[in-house]
């Protein structure tokens, strides 16, 4: 592949763009869960790391903060303290090296008959429509229910950036076509400069060098009993994340380097991070996006990405600057990129022409679509599946129970 011998510096450039589209999701949970923002950075860049350590390098993937724990950490640090989340948020790698074991034992083709694309295709949708409300929120200017940016500003910043991303990602040439993220972060950016929603109070007290301070995790069972289901949303979106890079870059990472290689990686990282105080680490579907807008599949672009990320880690004015970047910036970004995810699950049906005039495989599509975005959820005791994980489980066993009708392909 050419993109194997770009310059170093062509690379680099793309592993900054893609720590760019990673970057507010990445801090954006621990500023919600009271986790250090800078040991996400670090647990994202180390993360990513021993991912590809465990994937000898060849799937195109990042690693950033998950969505799925934000409730449990803050329910958990409420209910056992900070400490023992910790300890709970490292264990929550045990269902990652089961999962693996199995698809280890029982080989990749019992993952292809597990999840057929009538059952990836809905989920893929669902991990890129079931963040819908995470964009528009930061498009119209909000964190979490706080309104920071007054509404008209924010969904005017948002569609800026959102313009001139997609007019780089359709128009641009050169090197211009490979940055359209990084154009409309600053187009974005400069725009908020003019109408002064842009805040430097952090720069301005932020150390140049800053030595992340790391957490002191403790094992307690009730936390830990407690957090480890909470992985099997986070796996569901791995599978899915795989299968949806794989579609994006052409390539089969089910089966080299394999997804119990990979599936072992992303959870050695939740593992890792956790010790160390970070939020449990996730593979990111706006990563996957910004790559299928590039179609810059090289798996270097992530090398630097976390390479960067641990950088910034350590460097207090540089996090506090890039920290500056106004919600409706990055949020009129995220409109496109998760928008590119359902269009892989959309793709993913029509590629195995997938036939929804059957009965049987439109029963599996609505009930997975309904379900993972409307949020469902089952709670029994401290046990709980919602949005991707309930619908995923869902859409697997629809498809073993349905009986197969006659008009099915």
């Amino acid at each position: 592949m050419s993109q194997a011998h770009e310059p170093t510096w062509r690379t680099a450039l793309s592993g900054a763009q893609i720590l760019f589209v990673a970057f507010g999701a990445t801090v954006l949970v621990p500023l919600l869960t009271g986790l250090n923002p800078s040991l996400a950075l670090l647990g994202a860049g180390v993360g990513t790391l021993l991912f590809q350590l465990c994937t000898k390098r060849q799937v195109p993937i990042y690693l950033g903060s998950s969505f799925a724990f934000i409730a449990p950490v803050i329910y958990s640090v409420q209910t056992w303290g900070m400490p023992a989340t910790l300890g709970a948020l490292a264990s929550a790698s045990f269902f990652y090296y089961v999962a693996a074991g199995l698809v280890k034992w029982r080989g990749v083709d019992f993952i292809h008959r597990l999840l057929p694309p009538v059952v990836i295709g809905p989920v893929v949708m669902v991990i890129g429509l079931g963040l819908a409300q995470v964009a528009v929120g930061m498009a119209t200017g909000k964190a979490g229910e706080t309104q920071v940016v007054p509404y008209e500003t924010a969904i005017a910043i948002a569609a800026i950036s959102l313009l001139a991303t997609m007019l780089t990602a359709i128009r641009a040439r050169g090197l211009l076509k490979l940055v359209p993220i990084l154009v409309g972060v600053a187009v974005g950016y400069i725009a908020s400069l003019f109408v002064g929603i842009v805040d430097f109070s952090k720069v301005r007290d932020a150390a140049w060098i800053a030595v992340p301070e790391f957490g002191k995790p403790e094992f307690n069972l009730a936390a830990i009993l407690f957090m480890i289901p909470v992985a099997i949303a986070p796996i569901v979106e791995h599978v899915g994340g795989i299968l949806a890079i794989g579609s994006v870059s052409g390539k089969d990472y089910t089966e080299n380097p394999g997804l119990h290689r990979t599936l072992f990686g992303d959870g050695l990282a939740v593992n890792v991070v956790g010790l160390f105080g970070g939020p449990p680490v996730t593979t990111y579907g706006e990563v996957t996006g910004a790559v299928m807008l590039t179609k810059n599949y090289n798996p270097a672009i992530m090398t630097w990405a976390a390479g960067f990320a641990i950088l910034m880690a350590f460097v207090g004015k540089f996090g506090a600057l890039l920290q500056t970047i106004p919600l409706p910036v990055m949020g009129g970004i995220m409109v496109l990129l998760f928008g590119s995810i359902a269009g892989i699950g959309l793709k993913t049906l029509m590629d195995a022409r997938v036939d929804l005039a059957s009965p049987r495989n439109l029963c599996i599509v609505s009930v997975t679509l309904v379900t993972g975005i409307g949020g469902l959820g089952v709670h029994i005791g401290s046990f709980s599946l919602q949005g991707i994980s309930l619908c995923g489980v869902l859409a697997v066993a629809l498809n073993f129970l349905l009986p197969k009708s006659s008009d099915a392909h």
